[in-house]
């Protein structure tokens, strides 16, 4: 009798787990089927498992004006220069305020801290970048997030929980404070850099409302901006060469905005499986005592 319960068990876990797994998959394999389709029922949001008569048309309008190819290298520049700042910034940020001898690091990491519950608000940070002269640059979409607050706390975590005896063993072998980062900090620091790789990675990716606030030439649109103004119908002369030339249907406009949405998302899609498993040791970085 207790076996019988509990293969019933397992077996209600199997469906309901699956029946979760069909819910959350199924939505993405609507919109590859929906933007690989050129029958009439592309525009009129029917549910099917397979494309209706399958074309790449809606993936060739996309790709064949510059301006997607455009704001890809945008985007691809955004996130691959603001990553790489961010990671650099939040790390020799974050080194020095996981010291104890450090005079007033809690001092510092609290006004750090104080930012999270407390910001200068749009005004005030759009007059700042419009000082800065980072107004209609690139630039205006990664200094003004270079460092994120919550990824510096978990950098300085990471940091308190490496012993201070491999730093003090290699001051004895006469490195300083630069040699030690370099040679001994860093490379034992590996999750936390993947960790912060993905999460600073997946922000300036996915960033969009600052582009609306600094940014008013289309030529420097990312990727994420011109998809939204395309989801929402609110700008189409970004596919298809032209509005002049753009003579689309219901058919075509509901075929390009999906196949916009997975050219937007494949890239991330593609990095995620490899860093996946870093995300969950970066969440819980600091959350348990060693």
């Amino acid at each position: 009798m207790r076996r019988y319960r509990f293969s019933a068990f397992n077996t209600f876990n199997i469906i309901l787990l699956a029946l979760i797994s069909l819910m959350t998959v199924y939505p993405f394999w609507y919109v590859i089927t929906a933007s690989l389709t050129s029958d009439d029922r592309a525009s009129q949001l029917v549910y099917y498992l397979w494309p209706m008569r399958p074309s790449l048309s809606a993936y060739r309008m996309v790709f064949s004006t510059n301006s997607i190819v455009t704001t890809y290298k945008n985007t691809i520049f955004v996130t691959v220069i603001g990553t790489f700042l961010s990671l650099i910034i939040t790390a020799l940020t974050a080194y020095p305020l996981s010291k104890r001898r450090l005079h007033g690091a809690k001092v510092l990491t609290g006004l750090f801290y104080f930012t999270m519950l407390f910001s200068g608000g749009l005004v005030p940070t759009f007059l700042v970048v419009r000082g800065l002269h980072l107004y209609n640059t690139l630039w205006a979409l990664i200094w003004p997030k270079v460092v994120l607050v919550y990824n510096l706390l978990l950098m300085i975590s990471f940091f308190k929980s490496i012993p201070d005896s491999l730093e003090e063993s290699a001051a004895l072998d006469g490195a300083n404070d630069i040699l030690i980062l370099i040679r001994i900090i860093f490379p034992v620091s590996q999750p936390i850099f993947a960790t912060m790789t993905l999460f600073y990675a997946v922000n300036y990716w996915n960033s969009w409302f600052d582009a609306v606030l600094y940014l008013s030439r289309s030529i420097l649109y990312p990727l994420q901006l011109v998809l939204r103004n395309i989801v929402q119908n609110v700008d189409l002369s970004y596919v298809g060469g032209g509005g002049n030339d753009l003579t689309m249907t219901n058919l075509t406009m509901q075929s390009v905005r999906m196949a916009t949405i997975i050219v937007a998302i494949l890239p991330i899609m593609c990095v995620y499986p490899f860093l996946q498993k870093y995300f969950v040791k970066g969440v819980m970085i600091g959350a348990i005592k060693s």
